[in-house]
C-alpha cells in the first residue's frame, strides 16, 4: 500500500552512495567526511511477506489453514492489492510496545478484532518476527535520530504522548520549512503502537513519522519525482543534525 517509500529510500541510498564513491557532494554535504563521523542505517521495506502477498497473491507454500484464515478475512477475495499488514495479518505499524492497549481499544472501537488487511495490532507487542527484528536492532543500535516513512498527506509527526523533547521539536519545525510538509498530531488508533512511538517512549530521543505524497494509496509512481524534491533535503539536514 506504500510501496513507493520503499522506492524513495532505494534513491536516497543510491545517490549517497554515488556522493560517497566520488568524494562529491550535495550542498554543503560532503558524504566522504559525514559518513567518517556518523552511521547512517536505512532499511528500505520491513514487510516482505506482506509485498508478496500483495503482488503475487496466496503463495503455494502457504500452509492451507492460513489460506483459508486470509480468505476468510479478506472476504474470501482473491485480490490482495489493498493489504497492508504482513502475512500474518498483523499491522506491524501498531505492533510496537508504546501505549499497545491504548491501540488495541481504538482497534476494537473500529470492529477490528482480529487478523486482517490493516489496523489490527497483534496479540501483543512485537508479536511478529518483522517488528521484533527491528526493536532489537534498533535497542542494539541505539540511534540519536529515528524516521519512518509512510504514505500519504505530507505530514510530519513528531510527538508521542507529550514526550517530545525540544531539541525534536525544534528539528521537526526545521523539517516542515525545509519539505513544505505539515506538523501535525496523531488522533485515535494512529496516536498508539507504532515505531516512532516506541523510539520516543523507550529512548527520549527526536523520532519522526513522515507520510510522503498526496491521494489515495498506493500513490502512483508519477509522485516519485516531487517526493523525491521534498524529501532529499530534509534528510540531508537530519544526517547533520
Amino acid at each position: 500500500m506504500e510501496w513507493i517509500t520503499s522506492l524513495f529510500l532505494m534513491r536516497v541510498l543510491e545517490e549517497f552512495s554515488y556522493q560517497h564513491a566520488n568524494g562529491t557532494a550535495i550542498g554543503n554535504v560532503r558524504f566522504t567526511e559525514l559518513f567518517e563521523e556518523i552511521s547512517l542505517v536505512i532499511c528500505p521495506m520491513v514487510n516482505p511477506d506482506g509485498v508478496g502477498l500483495s503482488i503475487d497473491g496466496l503463495p503455494e507454500s502457504l500452509p492451507p489453514i492460513m489460506k483459508t484464515r486470509l480468505k476468510a478475512y479478506h472476504n474470501n477475495q482473491t485480490d490482495f492489492t489493498k493489504w497492508q499488514a504482513n502475512i500474518n495479518g498483523v499491522d506491524l505499524n501498531h505492533n510496537y510496545d508504546a501505549s499497545f492497549e491504548k491501540g488495541v481499544f481504538y482497534q476494537q472501537k473500529l470492529g477490528i478484532f482480529g487478523p486482517g488487511p490493516t489496523r489490527y495490532s497483534g496479540p501483543h507487542p512485537e508479536s511478529e518476527p518483522e517488528s521484533k527484528a527491528v526493536a532489537d536492532f534498533t535497542r542494539n543500535f541505539r540511534p540519536h535520530i529515528a524516521v519512518a516513512y509512510h504514505s500519504q498527506g505530507e505530514i510530519i509527526y513528531f510527538d508521542f504522548e507529550s514526550q517530545s523533547t525540544e531539541r525534536g521539536r525544534d528539528m521537526a519545525k526545521a523539517m516542515a520549512e525545509i519539505s513544505g510538509y505539515e506538523l501535525d498530531q496523531t488522533e485515535g488508533m494512529a496516536s498508539y503502537s507504532g515505531y516512532k512511538d516506541w523510539v520516543i517512549n523507550e529512548f527520549h530521543i527526536p523520532a519522526f513519522t513522515v507520510e510522503v505524497g498526496l491521494g489515495e494509496n498506493p500513490l502512483p509512481l508519477s509522485q516519485f519525482d516531487k517526493i523525491y524534491r521534498d524529501n532529499i533535503g530534509m534528510l540531508l539536514y537530519l544526517v547533520k543534525a
